[in-house]
C-alpha cells in the first residue's frame, strides 16, 4: 500500500471511528483500525463486534493494501501532525507515515484477521434525510434508558404508523417522540442508544439522503462517506401511546428561554431533594420553586398564558433537557394533576413531544 492523503481528511476520519475501537475486549485486534484502498478511496474502520463504523476519504493512491493499527495512536498521532499532506506506504506489517518534517513507523496487524460485521442480504430498504435523522435522533435519544435490566428501553425505536417514521425513546421516567419524516415501509425495530450517538458523531445537517438498510438482526446507515452498521435490540417495544395524555386540565403557554433559566435557577436549590422541584400552574404565570432545608428556598416565574390551575413535582434535569430539546421559542406544557404526567411540545413544532413522569411530592 502506497497512497497520499490530507491530514485534515485522515485526522477526520480517525476520529470517527476509534471511539468504537475496545481496548478491553479480550480480542486484541479489535483495539486497532482497519486502513485499506477500496476503489479510489482510503477505508477507515473499526467494530466491538456490536457495531460497526466505516469512514471513507479521498487519497491518491499508488499501491493497494490493506493493514490493522493501534487505534488510540494512529488517532492521537495523525492528530498531532501538521495540516498538509500525508504519505502512507505500508511494508509487511509495518505502516510508514511521513510529513515534511516527521517519519514515522507504525508496528501492524495484518488485516486478514480483522472481523467483518456481516452483510444484510435480505433486508428493508428505505431512507431519511441526514438533517431530519440527526434531528429526530437527538431530540429521543437524551430519554433512553442506561438500566440494562430492560434492554429494549437502552434503545431508539423507529416505527411507521399512518406513512410517517416516529423515533421514540423512554426509560421508564421520561418519554421523548418525534415524527421524523414520511415512509411508506413498515419499520418497528429498535436501536440501541450506545449506536445512535455514535451515529450522531458522524451525520451532519446536510440535505444528503441517508440511506438505511436493515433485517431482523441488524441495521446499517450508510452515507457518502459514513456507513456505521450495528445489532438490534430484540424484544417487543412497549405500547407507549397510551401514557400520553390528549386532553389537560392545567395547561400553559410560555417561553421556552423563560422557562429553561427558570427551572434551572430552582435546581440550585434542589440538590437535597435530588434534583425535584415543584412546577405551579397559575392565572398568567408558571412558577418553579424548590426548597432547601440547608441552603434555604427560591421561586422564580414565567408569564405564561394558562388554562386551569394546579401543581406538580417533577425532576428538574428532566426538564431542562425537554425544553432544550424542543424545537421551538414558545412551549406548550399540560397535564391532569399532580400524579398524572406532564407533557411538553413547542408550539408550532408539534411533531415533537416529551412526557415526564412526576415524583411523589
Amino acid at each position: 500500500m502506497k497512497l497520499q492523503a490530507t491530514q485534515e481528511n485522515l485526522s477526520r476520519a480517525l476520529n470517527s471511528v476509534a471511539r468504537v475501537a475496545s481496548s478491553r475486549s479480550t480480542l486484541p485486534i479489535l483495539s486497532n483500525v482497519l486502513v485499506k484502498t477500496v476503489d479510489n478511496r482510503l477505508c477507515v474502520a473499526a467494530t466491538d463486534l456490536n457495531i460497526a463504523i466505516t469512514h471513507y476519504i479521498g487519497t491518491k493512491i499508488s499501491d493497494s493494501g490493506a493493514i490493522t493499527v493501534p487505534a488510540r495512536l494512529m488517532q492521537d498521532f495523525v492528530a498531532s501532525l501538521p495540516p498538509g499532506v500525508i504519505d502512507l506506504t505500508l511494508e509487511g506489517t509495518k505502516l510508514n507515515i511521513k510529513t515534511d518534517r516527521h517519519d514515522s513507523t507504525i508496528n501492524g496487524t495484518s488485516a486478514e484477521d480483522f472481523p467483518i460485521m456481516p452483510k444484510i442480504k435480505k433486508g428493508t430498504s428505505w431512507s431519511v434525510v441526514s438533517k431530519d435523522l440527526k434531528k429526530a435522533l437527538t431530540q429521543t435519544a437524551i430519554a433512553a434508558s442506561h438500566d440494562e435490566a430492560r434492554p429494549v428501553l437502552t434503545g431508539v425505536n423507529f416505527h411507521t404508523e399512518n406513512n410517517h417514521l416516529y423515533a421514540v425513546a423512554t426509560d421508564g421516567y421520561r418519554l421523548a417522540e418525534k415524527q421524523a419524516a414520511k415512509l411508506k415501509e413498515e419499520i418497528s425495530i429498535t436501536v440501541p442508544a450506545s449506536a445512535i450517538n455514535d451515529l450522531l458523531r458522524v451525520i451532519d445537517d446536510s440535505d444528503e439522503e441517508i440511506q438505511i438498510i436493515n433485517d431482523d438482526q441488524q441495521i446499517l446507515f450508510k452515507g457518502s462517506d459514513i456507513e456505521l452498521t450495528t445489532r438490534l435490540i430484540d424484544g417487543s417495544y412497549p405500547d407507549y401511546k397510551k401514557l400520553i395524555p390528549e386532553q389537560f386540565g392545567v395547561q400553559a403557554e410560555t417561553g421556552k428561554k423563560e422557562l429553561i433559566d427558570t427551572v434551572k435557577t430552582s435546581s440550585l436549590f434542589a440538590r437535597e431533594s435530588a434534583g425535584s422541584v415543584v412546577l405551579e400552574v397559575e392565572e398568567n404565570n408558571v412558577n418553579v420553586r424548590s426548597i432547601a432545608s440547608q441552603l434555604g428556598k427560591n421561586t422564580a416565574a414565567s408569564k405564561a398564558k394558562t388554562k386551569g390551575t394546579g401543581q406538580i413535582t417533577l425532576n428538574a434535569r428532566y426538564m431542562i433537557d425537554a425544553l432544550g430539546a424542543t424545537d421551538s421559542e414558545k412551549v406548550f406544557i399540560g397535564f391532569n394533576g399532580k400524579l398524572e404526567p406532564l407533557v411538553i411540545k413547542g408550539i408550532g413544532a408539534e411533531d415533537y413531544t416529551h412526557v415526564i413522569m412526576p415524583l411523589k411530592s
